[in-house]
């Protein structure tokens, strides 16, 4: 049933497999690329004629990430996979940028190629296996592809170069880099790093081209085997008779039109070429459509030829310059009153609003992917309106050029920020491009630098970013710094580099051509350098360094850690007490796992009432600590006090004053604030207090001089020492007769009614006999107490003296 192809290859040190034939056969194209236990299929499917009117490729790369492929169910209401997530637009990206060129001129047939992550292991990056795998689908489908193509991550540890590096090793070392690439040049490069030299950025690249290679030659041992027939392309019509004709037309206008340097003058002027071009051409509108549209296509190649002859042998720019001149830069900070940080950034007519703002943990954004779920601390959001480039277009959510705009400068600023334990915030940059007119995304980063500073961000060094061109017809070639949009436009590559004056952050680079050798990159990154440290200098006049304040509008953050055996007193039953601590005090507090607890507000006062509330609530009183509290309950012996944030005690009444108290209400009341002294905290944890011995205005400690009570005597012992033997409690201390009313008289005097004296108790002898005869049996297992011996009356045995009674009972005082 199946046709089954594969080819496999080492690389990397794991087994890279290419399979065709099996899935998806009614694709065009469709290979199964697995590395480890990493799987992705990509399918490519090509409509076989060309829609009516239609003057661009449309190329479409969707890249999907299935939740199942990590075992995973996907959050949300609808539980299942929705629209792109940032991550599957940039691979989209990542898959659509190298291919793109590598297709012909006026090939406008539709191409659709869909890449699906079907298993992911957690170590293997599926985005590479995408690549190779929407390469290898393209290069069987039989439609003209120029390709295949190669790709592969680098990292660097310092030292090496790594292969298709894992999360760990990325994290871990100095470089993320993701190059694609023809067996003979480099199409393109997206990378992140920590500052690096040009030197080993050009390494990194070459190592990544090298590596590539294999897979390319994997995928034509594949093709080999599995390629379809390649389509038939069309004869193009000989358009140099087309072309002279328009030259003729309006080759004078657009010469004149791109000597204007500013941009809406010479954009008015083209414009107005262009119209022109359209009335020559008039009469192929109606009996030939196509060759109308075609005969329109080429006014865009003779403004190409313009431009790129003057600045191939002229020297000459759109705007005038040289080709290493930067535009005028202007810059200020502090341009938005509330934001917590922001700058105006303007680069010639490139300009960006940019803010920084700050917040706490929550506000950190939450990421679902095939990894599980993550949270990061720092974005960056781009966003074009029309209005930058005088244009009425659509305005709403951002498309895939914002958000891989946007990204590349994440990137360009990621590995200079602060670590979250060094500066606990949450950051959000914004860019709102307000003119554009060649590498916003480059505007972005310096702007974006310069709020961070002005937010008071401690990052590592400023960081700029500048965008370079490259004209190149046969061996000549010309790089550009800071190119405008027409050279974007009608150049052959747009290559960006950012970084701070010791090394790069961030490399990008797209190529139109069949790519370029390592010869013009070297001269490209040298330029970069001049012109990134000449941005650096601009940038400095504003503002040199990181402010030392935050934004009086910014929150606070406090870091401190507790015990994590003391978690669950500050959060507290179904969080009861940490979110008390949050309406009482008005400020935030968030606490983690390991113990470590996050304050924050804008008021210092409610930072501090919210620390000193949660460290009572996890520190131990301490004897001989004064403290300030709150009456909490009143009751006849005294009042108990709250102290610590979540600790009571008790004051009794004779701790109040030094002078006698009646009553606790005579000299506190609830909820009133008083300062206490710990002067027991006894086995059960019970605390006693003082408030006598502490100035209630100062709350210094005061000495005590209340004298000493005389002592009480031994109670205990005397009661033991009155009972042993069997005789009489002894008399009293200080008084006789314990009266009912509460006094003390001399002799313990008569007991209750229908009670008596209590009888004589004999040296050792029996209690005097109940009334009602013995006392019956014990508990269980105790057995009977056994018979008494009869006694007579007087507490005489039978036959016997008087035994052990008192002489005021016996009469006899001998």
């Amino acid at each position: 049933m199946f046709d089954k192809k594969t080819v496999s290859i080492e690389w990397g040190g794991k087994t890279l497999t290419l399979e065709t034939g099996k899935v998806a056969r009614q694709a065009d194209g469709a290979v199964i690329a697995t590395l480890g236990e990493t799987v992705v299929l990509c399918a490519v499917t090509a409509a076989k004629s060309v829609k009516e009117g239609q003057d661009f490729f449309p190329l479409t790369v969707h890249y999907q990430e299935k939740f199942s492929a990590a075992g995973r169910i996907p959050g949300g209401f609808f539980k299942r996979e929705r629209g792109a997530t940032e991550k599957e637009t940039l691979v989209s990206r990542l898959i659509d940028r190298p291919l793109r060129p590598l297709f012909p001129e006026g090939f406008y047939n539709e191409i659709n190629c869909i890449a699906q992550v079907l298993s992911y292991d957690g170590e293997n990056e599926p985005d590479i296996l995408a690549m190779v795998a929407a390469s290898a689908a393209m290069t069987l489908s039989g439609v003209p592809f120029m390709g295949p193509i190669g790709a592969a991550r680098v990292g660097y540890d310092g030292t090496d170069y790594i292969l298709n590096p894992t999360d760990e090793q990325v994290d871990a070392g100095l470089l993320d880099l993701v190059v694609a690439a023809t067996h003979d040049a480099v199409m393109m490069v997206e990378s992140e790093a920590k500052e690096l030299s040009e030197e080993v950025m050009l390494g990194a690249v070459m190592f990544a081209h090298r590596e590539s290679q294999r897979v390319i030659d994997a995928i034509i041992q594949l093709a080999e085997q599995a390629a379809k027939e390649p389509w038939e392309l069309k004869t193009q019509d000989d358009k140099v008779e087309v072309k002279a004709k328009l030259k003729k037309l309006i080759g004078k206008d657009l010469e004149a039109a791109y000597k204007l340097t500013d941009k809406q003058q010479r954009q008015t002027a083209i414009n107005a070429a262009r119209t022109k071009a359209r009335e020559g051409m008039a009469d192929l509108k109606d009996s030939d459509p196509q060759a109308y549209l075609a005969s329109l296509k080429l006014v865009k190649k003779l403004e190409a030829d313009i431009v790129r002859t003057a600045i191939l042998k002229e020297g000459r720019r759109i705007d005038g310059r040289d080709t290493k001149t930067v535009r005028p830069i202007e810059a200020e900070t502090h341009f938005l009153p509330r934001a917590h940080g922001s700058a105006l950034f303007t680069r010639g007519e490139t300009q960006t609003i940019a803010t920084c703002t700050l917040g706490t943990r929550d506000a950190e954004q939450m990421i679902d992917g095939l990894g599980g779920l993550s949270y990061q601390h720092f974005m960056l959001h781009y966003n074009f309106p029309p209005y930058s480039v005088g244009e009425v277009g659509r305005f709403g959510a951002p498309g895939r050029r914002e958000v891989g705009h946007g990204k590349l400068a994440w990137r360009a600023l990621h590995g200079v920020l602060p670590t979250k334990e060094e500066f606990p915030y949450t950051i959000r940059l914004t860019s709102d491009i307000t003119e554009s007119n060649g590498s916003s995304s480059m505007a972005t980063v310096c702007g974006g630098s310069l709020s961070l500073m002005d937010a008071g961000v401690p990052i590592k060094a400023p960081v700029a970013g500048i965008a370079m061109g490259l004209i190149l017809e046969g061996k000549d070639f010309a790089v550009l710094s800071d190119i405008l949009g027409d050279e974007d436009h009608l150049g052959d590559m747009d290559f960006k580099v950012a970084g701070t004056a010791e090394g790069i952050t961030t490399m990008q680079m797209d190529i139109k051509i069949a790519g370029i050798t390592e010869e013009i990159m070297k001269v490209a990154l040298s330029q970069a350098k001049d012109g990134r440290i000449h941005i650096l200098g601009e940038m400095a006049k504003a503002l040199g360094e990181t402010r030392s304040e935050l934004s009086a509008h910014a929150p606070r953050i406090e870091t401190f850690s507790i015990d994590k055996s003391k978690i669950r007193e500050v959060i507290g039953t179904g969080g009861k007490v940490i979110r008390e601590i949050v309406a009482t005090t008005g400020a935030k507090v968030d606490i983690d796992d390991e113990g470590v607890i996050k304050v924050s507000s804008s008021d210092p006062a409610q930072i501090e009432a919210a620390i000193a509330w949660i460290k009572g609530l996890v520190e131990e009183a301490e004897v001989g600590k004064v403290y300030n509290g709150k009456v909490v309950n009143i009751v006849d012996f005294g009042a108990f006090v709250n102290f610590m944030g979540g600790k009571d005690g008790l004051v009794h009444v004779s701790e109040m004053k030094n002078e006698r108290v009646e009553k606790p209400t005579d000299v506190v009341s609830e909820g009133q604030e008083v300062k206490v002294k710990v002067l027991e905290i006894d086995p059960r944890g019970k605390v006693r207090l003082s408030m006598r011995v502490v100035d209630q205005e100062t709350g210094e400690e005061l000495e005590d001089t209340r004298p000493a009570r005389e002592p009480r005597g031994d109670r205990e012992g005397g009661r033991e020492g009155g009972r042993s033997g069997g005789g009489d409690r002894g008399p009293r201390s200080e008084g006789g007769d314990r009266r009912r009313d509460g006094g003390r008289g001399g002799d313990r005097g008569p007991r209750r009614e229908g009670g008596g004296d209590r009888g004589p108790r004999s040296e050792g002898g029996d209690r005097a006999p109940r009334e009602g005869g013995d006392r019956g049996p014990r508990g269980e297992g105790r057995g009977d107490r056994g018979p008494r011996r009869e006694r007579s009356e007087g507490g005489k045995e039978e036959g016997g003296e008087n035994i052990g009674l008192p002489s005021f009972l016996t009469g006899n005082d001998d």
